[in-house]
């Protein structure tokens, strides 16, 4: 790395903290390089042979992550991460800025039980939203659980998962340092009083109530100090009875023939069946059910595993079930499970030329959300399909219907929002069809200054992939725009337009924020999911590098101002095009990435994402087309990658650190140049969900200070 001579680097950085107030944003601005100084890694040789091909892994070491060799890696890396960020000139005043952003009341949906309603309220900075009940919609609010004083580092998050028939209690559940591990606590409804109740080792599951008791799902209890990579198996199905101790739970379902299985199960509202979704992994599943008031086994209803067909609704014996069974795009069918042969069925909603995203039943009615160019619509109809009317949105954006759904509640909820609309929820009375707004953000934003807008470009192969881009209003097209591109493309996931508050300093900064809709995810149904899963997986690459090459053209941009983001499989597919293209963007900002395709299997759930991307250990074709993407594995010694901060935590049980260990530690050894290569990890915390207010804080700033400097931004909000 070259080395800046002391006085003119912080003459340099002087210069650009006396800038006040807003910056013009086609200034050209040239940030003195931050010198680097990486931790040696060591490395060991091992290697893995894969159908005769002999796969080095130097870095296996790092896969332990109780080791205190670890931890002292963690510690080096940290340390040289956070001596970079400490001498970007602005890192506090954004800081400061997004904080006062952050800075407003949030609101969760009601969630009604009986004549109770339960919501979340975040006051604005508090670590972690609180749990409200209050009776009625008029009622006065009162705390119902408040996580902040579960742990002192607001690192505790908690869930209603499941309420009683009767309405008299609620199952919560509790999750620590953002693990995907669960604890299950029953509380009373009327008293807030929580029971001597306590469920361990559970994962990925809610509480479906039958009687005096609730069915679950859970694994084994792991090997110590296996519990945050150990390869979890035998997630299996009980019934615990409430006031008795969960070693006397009891077992419902099991398959050991397949022990890697994910089993999640609900029972219908007239409590007369269970319905069970068996998955091998995040696509297809069987569907099965057991009628409760019958001793017996299981009942399969759809075969697995190439669909996923829902029961939404039952009356009697005639379910309502949204599938994908010849209708990529989803319908919804009857079927009766005294007759249920496919010739037999009846179509409620047929299929169009628009995803069916999803079907709720409320207040005796069916609701469809159907994805429309990638943003939702909501229709209204009854049972038979008939009678179809659209719910009126204040705009074009996402909404989704929220809350706890019954026949007899005749009120329901939506949370409608966009990238210029703050969230804000509409209460929808279902007789009148008639929506008032219920609780709307007080946040300081002028969505008038801005546009949204969609637009449609051509992949590599010349796949139609659409786009969206929003940015000031008065933005000049001369290339020197900041722009932030962001994807997923991948395991069915729809993105659609959504308010973010970190991305208001992007805007107010003269930034571009750009999502497209890449093959791999669910935007335009099965077949576009499918275009971007397993051996096709490289259209989702090629989708991401086209969008960049058109921001480029079209004026957004420059690659000299492109950064490119993204998390978990967006973190696999940053660390894809930066290994594939690291000529085309400045910065690099893979999050919780899955960066070792041919092992990524072997760790905790990573097991269940065989049916998106297959395994090294299928064939070898399979191996040879994974090894051809792996990040991990593409890395190349001697080249000049962009400007990266890698992004994990220690706590992060679904994709480990271990992913971004070691793809850091092969950047750092591979990379010429004076652009960072850092990893910043993240200490009691997970893959992101019920990640602490203050961790998010000092997270979106370090991030947003790392791309501002690294693309030469001009920043407002900066004082000398």
């Amino acid at each position: 790395m070259k080395k800046f001579h002391s006085i003119t680097f912080f003459a340099a950085l002087l210069a650009a903290c006396n800038q006040e107030g807003p910056q013009n944003t086609t200034e050209k601005m040239n940030y003195p390089k931050i010198p680097v100084s990486y931790p040696q890694t060591a490395t060991e040789a091992v290697s893995d042979n894969y159908f005769g091909t002999a796969v080095a892994d130097p870095y296996r070491w790092l896969e332990d992550d109780t080791s205190s060799r670890t931890a002292a890696w963690v510690n080096a890396e940290n340390t040289a991460t956070f001596d970079y960020l400490s001498k970007i000139p602005f890192r506090d005043a954004v800081r400061k800025r997004f904080e006062e952003l952050f800075n407003y009341p949030k609101y969760g949906s009601p969630y009604q039980v009986g004549e109770y309603y339960f919501f979340t309220k975040n006051d604005g900075l508090q670590n972690q939203s609180v749990w409200y009940r209050q009776k009625g919609l008029d009622g006065a609010p009162e705390v119902f659980i408040d996580p902040n004083k579960l742990s002192t580092e607001g690192t505790t998050d908690i869930g209603i998962i499941g309420v009683s028939n009767d309405n008299k209690y609620v199952a919560v559940s509790r999750q620590d340092a953002g693990s995907d591990w669960q604890k299950i606590h029953i509380y009373e409804v009327a008293t807030s009083k929580k029971l001597d109740d306590e469920l361990e080792w559970v994962k990925f599951s809610g509480a479906s109530w039958w009687k005096d008791g609730f069915f679950y799902s859970r694994y084994p209890t792991p090997a110590k100090g296996s519990e945050l990579s150990g390869n979890n198996m035998n997630h299996w199905v009980y019934y615990h009875k409430l006031g008795t101790s969960q070693a006397q739970d009891k077992l419902i379902f099991k398959d050991e023939k397949n022990p890697s299985y994910y089993h999640f199960g609900s029972v219908s509202e007239d409590d007369h069946y269970y319905i069970l979704y068996q998955a091998p992994g995040t696509d297809g599943y069987a569907t099965m059910y057991k009628d409760l008031e019958k001793d017996g086994p299981m009942t399969t209803l759809f075969e697995g595993y190439k669909n996923k067909s829902t029961v939404v609704h039952n009356i009697g014996n005639k379910f309502m079930v949204r599938t994908d069974i010849d209708a990529p795009n989803y319908r919804l069918i009857e079927v009766d499970i005294t007759k249920p042969a496919k010739e037999n069925w009846k179509t409620i909603i047929p299929e169009t030329e628009n995803l069916l995203q999803g079907c709720t039943a409320a207040g005796g009615k069916l609701f469809a959300n159907y994805l429309e160019k990638a943003t939702d619509r909501i229709y209204q109809m009854e049972y038979d399909g008939s009678g179809k009317k659209e719910i009126k949105m204040p705009g074009v954006g996402s909404a989704n219907i929220a809350g706890n759904t019954r026949e007899e509640y005749k009120t329901l909820f939506y949370v409608f929002t966009s990238f210029l609309y703050p969230q804000t929820i509409f209460k929808y009375d279902i007789a009148t069809g008639q929506s008032t707004e219920f609780q709307k953000a007080d946040l300081k934003f002028n969505p008038e200054d801005y546009v949204e807008k969609q637009v449609t470009y051509n992949s590599k192969d010349g796949t139609p992939v659409t786009m969206f881009v929003v940015h000031r209003k008065d933005l000049k097209m001369d290339g020197q725009n900041p722009c932030w591109l962001y994807a997923y493309g991948g395991f069915n996931v729809s993105l659609s337009p959504s308010f973010s508050t970190s991305r208001i300093m992007l805007l107010e900064n003269g930034g571009v924020f750009a999502l497209p809709n890449l093959r791999g995810g669910g935007e335009y149904g099965e077949e576009w999911h499918k275009e971007g899963m397993l051996m096709k997986k490289q259209n989702v690459f090629d989708d991401f590098i086209a969008a960049a090459e058109y921001l480029i053209k079209e004026g957004y941009t420059s690659k000299e101002k492109l950064g490119v983001s993204g998390g978990s499989n967006g973190g696999l597919l940053v660390g894809a095009v930066m290994t594939q293209r690291p000529d085309l963007y400045a910065v690099a900002l893979p999050a919780v990435g899955v960066m070792d395709m041919l092992r990524y299997h072997k760790f905790t759930v990573g097991k269940g994402w065989a049916p998106e991307y297959g395994t090294s250990e299928d064939s070898k074709e399979m191996f040879d087309y994974l090894k051809g993407y792996s990040p991990l594995h593409n890395l190349k010694p001697g080249t000049a990658y962009p400007a990266t901060m890698i992004t994990t935590a220690d706590h992060d049980d679904r994709v480990v650190p271990a992913h971004s260990f070691k793809f850091a530690a092969a950047l750092q050894a591979d990379h010429k140049g004076e652009n960072p290569v850092l990893i910043r990890i993240e200490t009691n915390a997970g893959h992101g969900a019920g990640k602490p207010t203050s961790k998010v804080i000092d997270e979106v700033a370090d991030t947003y200070s790392f791309f501002f400097y690294n693309t030469n931004t001009p920043v407002k909000y900066i004082k000398g």
